[in-house]
C-alpha cells in the first residue's frame, strides 16, 4: 500500500503544562487512591517536588496534543478504521505538577498481516521536561482494518 515510506517520519514537537487539578482528576478517573497523587503534603513526603502524574498519564498528554490521530490523518486513513492495539511506557523520571513536558512522535514501523487485511502502525513518543530530562517514552501500536 505504500505506507512503508512513513517509517522514520518524525512529527513536530508538542508541549503541555502539567497542572495539579488535571493530575487529581486523572488519578480519580483511574481509581488511584494513593494520597501521593492528590495531596501535596503526601507527595512532598514521598520525595516529589509536587503532585506526581499517575503511571499512565503520559499517554493523555500525547492524546491531548492530537498525537493519537495525526499519523492516521497524514496517511489518509479514516479514524473509524483504526483501533488502539497496544501501549507501552518506559519511565525515566517522574512527571510532576508544574512541569512543562515536550514530546516528539516518530513512526517506527508499518507492516501488514492477514494478506493486507490489517495494517499495523508502530510509533514512539519521547517526552522531556523543561530541564531537558527524559521523563517517559511511549510505544504505541495502532491497527487499521483495510477494505
Amino acid at each position: 500500500m505504500g505506507y512503508e515510506e512513513f517509517i522514520g517520519k518524525e512529527y513536530p514537537p508538542f508541549s503541555a503544562e502539567i497542572e495539579k487539578g488535571r493530575l487529581r482528576q486523572f488519578a480519580g478517573a483511574i481509581g488511584e487512591t494513593d494520597p501521593v497523587y492528590s495531596d501535596e503534603n503526601a507527595a512532598r513526603a514521598a520525595g516529589y517536588g509536587s503532585l506526581p502524574a499517575p503511571p499512565t498519564f503520559a499517554f493523555s498528554i500525547a492524546m491531548d496534543a492530537g498525537q493519537s490521530v495525526n499519523i492516521l490523518e497524514d496517511m489518509g486513513i479514516p479514524v473509524t478504521k483504526a483501533v488502539h492495539g497496544a501501549q507501552g511506557f518506559t519511565y525515566r523520571k517522574a512527571i510532576c505538577a508544574g512541569d512543562e513536558i515536550t514530546g516528539v512522535q516518530k513512526i517506527t514501523n508499518v507492516f501488514e498481516k492477514k494478506g493486507g487485511a490489517l495494517l499495523f502502525i508502530e510509533a514512539e513518543v519521547g517526552m522531556v521536561n523543561q530541564h531537558g530530562d527524559g521523563v517517559c517514552d511511549l510505544q504505541t501500536t495502532v491497527i487499521v482494518r483495510n477494505g
